[in-house]
């Protein structure tokens, strides 16, 4: 053989020169049967690797079951600790101004030429109310201050609130004080009308928008915990059910490869994740339940009867006034209609047609439910019975307050005939037969059909609470057991290999 000759290129190499090693292809294949080998070759490598992935499974499932029960009390306690106090306390600050009003008119219209002639029970009663309903709204006021801390909107409405409270209060003194000296009604009314314009254009649009801003905020949050409750049941029964299949199938691999038709702890285990799966989802769905119930079927009910109370206090605060101003009347007869449209809406109708119209249309309530030919507050509430007695003490209060508006029509017709007196003393007596007594009567029909659906928030609240705080428990322990018993089943077919 023949040497190449010095400088020669020597023999032509094929292809590119390249470091000799395993190809990537034969790294992942061998990782794979090294894998394989470790894992699944073996009936002990199988046995470890379906009992791992139980184990882990049933913490998955018991972790996600804990989660949304901490969260779900967690709800719980926001719902009845904060959402539905604060919306609440800004129907109770808009009552409360309405009274505050109502009763300085009343005082003013009792008192007579300072203290001559006045009406002592009317006179007496508007004094104390006057002063509960001023103490209400002071403790309203610090309850929405801390309410609102975080919202700058609604920071904004409580701090406008205060201040125009304080010029409120020193307005309606100053009428109190004038009406108290002879010849000083008219610098009292004068100071009245100041205080009573200020309450209509600035406190009671707030106080309405607190109302309006907290039930907003009240559903946003419900709204996102029903979504949140029916997200979590998927996936509960999504991993129930995976779970359920993989001790399903380890029990058919056991009864293959060991010749036995059950394993009793892994029967077991598959019991107990059942059990565990139907608690949890009961308990999500009940959950979920009490929660419609408590913010749909009753607190939409009370927001909407507290708001026809506050209704109700500023109307009758417009009969006062009527009384009181004759350069207003026209002004508050127009008010007083507006607030009956606002509770018992009847379309087109006037005072002098308001009443035959109510009676009209609700003798087609009474006899169809469904034929709700009116709007309103008093609408919203009888299109929401939900509750035993509800219906029935809903009724009584649309009864009594029809009762009412035939009073105020008697009012208006003895003004008309020149006596005034007769009429004031007709309004402001408590005694049987009068205004009052009548109005007393309608609040306290509004107040039972009230306390029927917060009873029912307040029950569905607690037994939503007692549903979590019953189920969670076994739940979680179920699922721990279940891996117990599982891992005890497999047990002694592992130590065949030992």
């Amino acid at each position: 053989m023949v040497a190449p000759s010095a400088g020669s290129p020597g023999p032509r190499q094929r292809g590119f020169s390249r470091t000799a090693g395993p190809s990537p292809g034969r790294g992942t294949g061998a990782a794979r049967a090294t894998l394989r080998r470790r894992y699944w070759a073996s009936v002990p490598a199988r046995l470890r690797l379906l009992r791992a992935v139980t184990v882990l499974l049933a913490a998955a499932l018991a972790v996600l079951l804990l989660v949304a029960g901490v969260g779900t009390l967690g709800t719980w306690s926001g719902v009845a600790g904060r959402d539905a106090p604060r919306t609440t306390s800004a129907a109770d600050l808009d009552l409360a101004l309405n009274d505050m009003d109502a009763q300085a008119a009343n005082i003013l219209l009792s008192n007579g030429d300072a203290g001559k002639g006045r009406l002592e029970t009317p006179y007496t009663k508007a004094v104390v109310f006057y002063g509960d309903a001023r103490n209400e709204i002071g403790h309203d006021l610090r309850t929405l201050a801390v309410a609102a801390q975080g919202s700058a909107a609604d920071e904004k409405t409580v701090e406008s609130l205060t201040d125009g409270f304080g010029e409120y209060q020193e307005l309606i003194g100053r009428a109190l004080e004038n009406d108290g000296h002879h010849g000083g009604r008219p610098a009292a009314l004068a100071d009245y009308r100041r205080a009573t314009d200020l309450l209509r254009t600035r406190l009671l649009p707030a106080a309405s928008t607190l109302v309006s801003s907290n039930d907003a905020a009240f559903d946003t949050e419900y709204t996102s915990a029903r979504a949140g409750l029916s997200a979590q049941l998927a996936a509960v029964l999504a991993l129930g059910v995976l779970l359920l299949a993989l001790l399903g199938f380890l029990q058919w691999y056991l009864a293959r490869s060991f010749r036995r038709m059950l394993n009793p702890g892994v029967l077991a285990a598959t019991v107990c994740t059942l059990l565990a799966v139907i608690l949890g989802g009961q308990m999500l769905s009940a959950s979920a339940g009490h929660l419609r119930v408590a913010r749909h079927d009753a607190f939409d009910s009370v927001v909407a009867l507290s708001r026809a109370r506050a209704i109700a206090y500023d109307a009758n605060a417009d009969e006062s006034r009527y009384l009181l101003d004759p350069q207003r009347r026209e002004q508050y007869a127009d008010a007083f209609l507006a607030k009956s449209q606002q509770l018992y809406g009847i379309q087109g109708a006037t005072l002098s047609t308001y009443d035959s119209e109510l009676a009209t249309t609700w003798q087609a309530y009474e006899s169809d439910h469904h034929a709700l030919r009116f709007t309103g507050e008093f609408q919203r509430e009888l299109a929401n019975i939900t509750f035993p007695g509800e219906r029935t003490a809903a009724e009584k209060t649309v009864l009594t307050y029809a009762v009412y508006q035939r009073d105020d029509r008697k009012i208006r017709a003895l003004l008309a005939a020149g006596k005034e007196q007769e009429a004031v003393e007709f309004c402001m007596g408590w005694e049987p037969g009068t205004s009052n007594a009548h109005f007393g009567a309608w609040m306290t029909a509004l107040d039972k059909v009230t306390a029927i659906n917060r009873a029912h928030f307040t029950s569905s609240v607690g037994t939503g609470r007692s549903t979590v705080t019953g189920l969670l428990p076994w739940t979680c322990g179920l699922l721990c057991a279940a891996t117990i018993l599982a891992a005890l089943g497999l047990r002694p077919r592992l130590a065949e290999f030992r």
